[in-house]
Formats: C-alpha cells, sequence, structure tokens
C-alpha cells in the first residue's frame, strides 16, 4: 500500500481505495444517487436486491473520523434513498447499518451506510445474542460512556 501524506491526497481520496475509485467514476458502480458531496450504488453483492450503500466523496474511514458537517449529508441522502427504496421497490421497511472497524465487520475502510430493502417474512435475519447486566453493572458502563462523551470536542 503507497502512504500519500495527507496534504498530497487528490481531492480527499485514497489511491487504493474501491469507493474513492467508484467516487471518480474510474471502476463501474451502478449509482442511483449523486451529488457533489455523496454518491450512493447497488452493492454487487447484496442482502437483498436493492441493497445500496451511501458513501460520503470525500475520504473517511469511519464514523470517527468523518466530519459533523460530512455525516449530515451523508445522512441526508441515507433518509432520501431509504424513502427510494421503500416506494421504489415497493419495500415493506428497510435497515440501515453502518460499521466502525474490523471487529464490527467493517471491510471497506471508507465510511459507508448500508440501505438494504426489507419485506415480511423475507428470511434474512439480523440479529445477535443479547447480553445481561449484572447487579450496578449498567451504571459502571453509563458513567464510563458518559465520561468518554464529555471528553469529546463538538
Amino acid at each position: 500500500m503507497v502512504i500519500v501524506p495527507e496534504f498530497k491526497r487528490p481531492r480527499g481520496h485514497m489511491q487504493d481505495c474501491i469507493f474513492c475509485k467508484i467516487v471518480k467514476h474510474e471502476v463501474p458502480a451502478t449509482i442511483v444517487y449523486e451529488d457533489a458531496d455523496v454518491v450512493a450504488f447497488l452493492d454487487i453483492m447484496p442482502a437483498r436486491k436493492g441493497h445500496l450503500l451511501i458513501a460520503p466523496k470525500t475520504h473517511s474511514k469511519d464514523m470517527l473520523s468523518v466530519s459533523p458537517e460530512a455525516l449530515a449529508k451523508v445522512m441526508r441522502v441515507v433518509q432520501r434513498c431509504g424513502r427510494g427504496v421503500q416506494k421504489g421497490l415497493s419495500a415493506d421497511g428497510f435497515n440501515v447499518l453502518q460499521f466502525n472497524g474490523r471487529a464490527s465487520g467493517q471491510i471497506v475502510d471508507h465510511l459507508h451506510f448500508h440501505v438494504i430493502p426489507r419485506a415480511h417474512n423475507d428470511g434474512l435475519r439480523i440479529d445477535w445474542e443479547h447480553e445481561i447486566y449484572g447487579p450496578g453493572e449498567i451504571k459502571r458502563f453509563a458513567e464510563k460512556i458518559i465520561t468518554a462523551c464529555a471528553d469529546e470536542k463538538t
């Protein structure tokens, strides 16, 4: 992998990032929405037909590295495309998923959201084993999160 200093990256893109290549129209993609800041395209390995990927055009690895302003622009497109999926495909609903880091399941290191059309009884399962907090444990988790959030600059 070639490491290019931030100030030399062309227009916020990474050379080896597949989503940056889609943004620059260097690789084929079935784009369903595009504006100056965001692109939405069909996933080539969908959970359900009509599964979209929505990403900012400027490279950001994940939710922690994107600016709040850029994230807001992406979320407007997520909402717009969610409506489009539901209306255009007569979906009963849709899921919005997003992953941060390998442990979460992130495969492409470019912030993106999945919009997956759903139908009643379509068989797609998005579930996990539920955990139970021990006595006093929920309060300790909350305190750690509250402290970390308070340390964040907004």
